[in-house]
């Protein structure tokens, strides 16, 4: 295991903790410590490419683990507002569907491949969109723009997801 990958795991710890805590209590506090641990997790996707990337640790774990836990990530607290109510379940499906769709996929291809950049810029709108929602005690405004951003999230889920599963030319220099 690399630092990278370690990196990466010590994400996933920050998951089941967001949904015990707003399971347990939603208040204005509780949400502020929900977002707070959110973007420290989400720094860490940063974090362990950086780190992969600049010590010679990419591997094909990393590959794996790296997609993998970004979506368990941003669908822990969706989970947990659709517990609360804020957000319709059917949201969050749209993005599971998708999610799983793709992980799928990826797991039946030849040669394990890392995120390209639509994939990048999903998982940052994701993750804007999911901290807008967590912001406790918003103006009408802020909700207009969290809904806005979540949707523009859920629109770029699928937009990549497409995009992975649209044909890619051959290169003239492929061997075949």
């Amino acid at each position: 295991m690399t630092v990278a990958n370690w990196i990466t795991l010590s994400r996933l710890l920050v998951a089941p903790v967001m949904i015990g805590i707003l399971a347990v209590d939603s208040s204005p506090f509780s949400r502020w410590i929900c977002l707070g641990l959110f973007l420290g997790a989400a720094l860490t996707d940063w974090l362990d490419g950086y780190v992969a990337r600049r010590f010679n640790q990419v591997s094909d774990l990393g590959k794996i683990l790296d997609p993998l836990v970004d979506k368990l990530l941003v669908l822990a607290p969706l989970l947990a507002l659709v517990q609360l109510q804020e957000i319709p379940a059917w949201t969050v499906f749209l993005i599971l569907l998708r999610e799983l769709g793709i992980a799928g996929w990826r797991v039946n291809q030849t040669q394990i491949s890392g995120a390209n950049l639509w994939g990048k810029v999903k998982t940052v709108t994701q993750i804007i969109a999911v901290a807008a929602l967590l912001v406790p005690e918003h103006s009408i405004l802020w909700q207009w723009g969290a809904w806005g951003a979540y949707g523009l999230a859920i629109t770029l889920t699928w937009i990549s997801g497409l995009i992975y599963l649209w044909p890619q030319p051959k290169s003239p220099l492929s061997p075949n």
